[in-house]
């Protein structure tokens, strides 16, 4: 029950149909990057001007998703769980597509072009612990995200544990604090730590060693899991100001056009992230008090239980599809064609990844099988037996 008396709705299908959008933004964000990484879709004028629309996309469909994932875990965590059992659940949700689309990505592109010890780092989800964009984003680029929330998984049950310990009526004092802190972590990567000489190739203003502490290190990044973590709390006590779908929605693409005016470092990392929180709370408290969304349909819903295939995927696709129609550059209405031939076919690859491996290995495995009770022998008074018995469970 939650805390206004109602019986709290366990599945969130507004949250399960905004996941979809959030990989999609990312999905325009790395088409974007083709061209940076040897593969010329576009003219190298088309590229830059495609790269600057979309240049901030990919950070808020990321921060999206690790505010999301702390906030879900909080919404349907179980009392009785233990932490063995919660580990057993994540690894058996994200490990298997991983190493699966980690050897489709070999293949597909990358065995070339990576060498045994990138390869090695990025198949154990240790490319995260890296100051080289070469290590981050080898094998499969799209993979380092999962890197990240596997430090959120292993340290949730401790987490979890100790921001229950916080009064209700401080829970939104400790949003505000965790929302500063993500805001200032650009703010003190470019001051604390050295530029180096390594500048990135599409913001040649970014420092590789800032971006990386600020953007991709975990241990920064934990901050927006448990502000997913801490507005859950506060939504489930009732004291979250709810603005409504709408209104945060409003906010969420204010904030995205702001990132065109803010230096990468900020715009990728915290102008997005607060909304994000605030869009996920008023879908959370959309579907608890059972209001329309448009993400809620049946549509919505399926393209976001396929969302986690779909992000891992959707990148070597691209590569794939670009390479299959013969590695050449495109005129932008060809581009664009390209890129929905590759939408489809990733919807497509993460439609089987969800149904062949995902899909049957969470539902099968995810919990220890029960044990079944002992059998007790009960004695029958002997004047209580039937005098004539047929085929069992027959009496006449």
């Amino acid at each position: 029950m939650s805390v206004t008396g109602r019986s709290r709705v366990t599945r969130l299908n507004t949250l399960t149909g905004l996941r979809f959008p959030a990989a999609f933004v990312v999905f325009l964000y790395h088409a974007s990057l083709l061209g940076f990484l040897g593969v010329p879709m576009l003219s190298p004028g088309n590229v830059h001007d495609y790269y600057r629309s979309v240049h901030h996309a990919g950070a808020l469909g990321v921060s999206f998703f690790f505010v999301l994932s702390g906030f879900v875990l909080t919404w349907s965590a179980r009392d009785t769980d233990t932490a063995q059992r919660f580990w057993r659940r994540r690894f058996l949700k994200i490990v298997p597509n991983y190493l699966v689309v980690w050897l489709l990505a070999l293949v597909v592109f990358a065995a070339p072009y990576t060498d045994m010890k990138i390869g090695l780092l990025n198949f154990f989800m240790l490319q995260v612990y890296y100051p080289d964009f070469s290590v981050n984003f080898g094998v499969n680029p799209a993979g380092w995200s999962l890197a990240v929330e596997a430090v959120f998984y292993l340290s949730f049950p401790f987490m979890l544990r100790l921001i229950k310990k916080i009064p209700a009526n401080r829970i939104n004092l400790w949003v505000a604090i965790v929302g500063l802190g993500i805001i200032a972590t650009p703010f003190l990567s470019t001051h604390l730590v050295p530029a180096g000489s390594v500048f990135m190739p599409m913001e040649p203003e970014t420092s590789v060693n800032q971006y990386f502490f600020s953007y991709i290190l975990p241990f920064p990044r934990v901050l927006d899991f448990v502000l997913g973590v801490l507005v859950a709390r506060s939504v489930m006590s009732g004291r979250w100001r709810n603005i409504g779908m709408v209104w945060a929605g409003v906010l969420l693409i204010a904030s995205y056009a702001l990132g065109y005016f803010t230096p990468y470092i900020y715009s990728s990392r915290a102008v997005c992230v607060i909304p994000a929180a605030v869009l996920i709370a008023a879908g959370a408290i959309a579907d608890e008090e059972g209001r329309f969304t448009v993400f809620r349909n049946k549509v919505a819903v399926w393209l976001g239980d396929i969302s986690f295939a779909f992000y891992l995927v959707h990148f070597t696709v691209l590569e794939g599809v670009w390479r299959l129609l013969g590695s050449k550059t495109y005129t932008a209405p060809q581009a664009a064609a390209m890129m929905l031939l590759s939408l489809g076919v990733s919807v497509l690859a993460s439609w089987a990844l969800y149904g062949l491996i995902e899909r049957p290995l969470t539902q099968r495995w995810s919990n220890p099988r029960k044990r079944p009770a002992p059998v007790q022998q009960v004695v029958v008074p002997a004047q209580s037996v039937p005098l004539a018995v047929g085929r069992a469970g027959e009496e006449r």
